[in-house]
């Protein structure tokens, strides 16, 4: 089997797929690339069992059929040292040895049977398929994955719930502290379905997704999703379980509204914070027509801070605690000018909404738990 390939387009490649490779595989297989070429295709294989991500080139010189299984730290880091140039790599079916040849010198590694490789699970027969566009499916990544938790107790929280209806899509993660609800209007499913999408798939297509210029087709059934990208293929399985009723804790009647420049906001709490409790990352809102005093003490090291920003704020005044850790990711995680924060009282969830849409046809929505206020 031999084949030619440039140097950095394998490099790019073997980069984008080898982040799913752990550093305490079960299978010393696993950490290796599969290399298969089939004609002129070349496709390589990464995988930890639980998530697999595959890749194509198209080569205009090879010859031979086969797959074979290539350390993956050795052969990344003997890439990264090449300049742009061709390099042949010359396999021995028989002997697993493997030559690949530069313009000046020779290197050879040893590889392994690529049969040992696992397998790729198959889908069972009511499987659901769509096309997603692929700018919906990363925004709803972007907005969610934050919010996931490590509960290894409920793995069910640990991952991005994906709600597929005939009118939007709805992507939902929290960490039982903090909840975003993600809904796009105008991306739909033609059946009603849904399933968990791990946290470290996840992770790898917000990475793979900023390059796609097309839809994903998305195929998943109870066990396993595919999503089939331009070049990529991830496979995973997904978080088996039923998630929690979401709905059910996102208050309804919320008559106290403010409305506050984010970013002002964001920089206040940076500032703050760092004079909170070091356990608790308590900060403290009160809550006046005009203006919002944002305060934080450590009693113990006898530090606080206070700052007043402007704002404009419709109800009863009030006082109401946050665990500024928290309240920074999700101002951080919203794009808007003006944040929009809706309260019912200083004991029940805070909803955070961007004031403003920057598409017409989303709609994001992140709660936050309060924290006691001792006086």
């Amino acid at each position: 089997m031999r084949f030619v390939v440039s140097s950095t387009e394998l490099l790019r490649h073997l980069n984008a797929i080898s982040r799913v490779i752990s550093n305490k595989n079960t299978l010393p297989i696993l950490d290796n690339f599969l290399f298969q070429l089939e004609g002129n295709t070349l496709t390589v294989t990464a995988s930890d069992l639980e998530t697999t991500l595959i890749t194509t080139l198209s080569l205009e010189n090879a010859e031979g059929d086969g797959s074979i299984a290539i350390p993956a730290k050795i052969l990344i880091d003997t890439l990264k040292e090449f300049p742009e140039q061709p390099l042949t790599f010359n396999i021995n079916m028989d002997t697993m040895a493997v030559e690949i040849l530069s313009e000046n010198g020779k290197f050879s590694i040893v590889g392994q049977n690529g049969t040992d490789f696992p397998q790729l699970p198959e889908l069972g027969d009511g499987a659901t398929s769509l096309n997603m566009p692929h700018d919906v499916l990363l925004s709803g990544i972007n907005k969610t994955l934050f919010a996931t938790a490590d509960d290894e107790l409920r793995p069910v929280m640990n991952g991005i719930y994906i709600e597929l209806s005939e009118d939007d899509l709805t992507f939902v993660a929290s960490d039982a502290h903090k909840l975003v609800r993600y809904k796009r209007s105008d991306a739909r499913a033609d059946v009603q379905s849904s399933f968990i999408l791990p946290k470290k798939p996840a992770s790898l297509l917000k990475n793979l997704l900023p390059r796609e210029d097309f839809d994903v087709r998305l195929e998943f059934d109870e066990k396993n999703a595919f999503f089939n990208l331009t070049g990529f293929k991830v496979v995973c399985r997904l978080v088996e379980g039923n998630y929690p009723a979401y709905n059910s804790v996102i208050p309804v009647n919320n008559p106290n509204k403010l409305t506050v420049d984010r970013v002002e906001f964001y920089n206040t709490l940076k500032r703050v914070s760092v004079f909170s409790n070091q356990a608790s990352n308590l900060v403290k809102l009160a809550l006046t027509p005009t203006e919002m005093v944002v305060s934080a003490q450590d009693v113990d090291f006898a530090i606080s801070a206070v700052e007043r920003i402007k704002c404009q704020y419709e109800g009863q005044e009030m006082e109401i605690g946050f665990k500024s850790t928290f309240l920074l990711e999700i101002l951080a995680n919203l794009s808007s000018t003006e944040v929009q924060v809706e309260l019912s009282d200083p004991t029940r969830a805070g909803i955070l909404l961007p004031a403003e849409k920057e598409i017409e046809e989303e709609d994001v929505l992140m709660l936050l738990m309060p924290m006691m206020i001792n006086a």
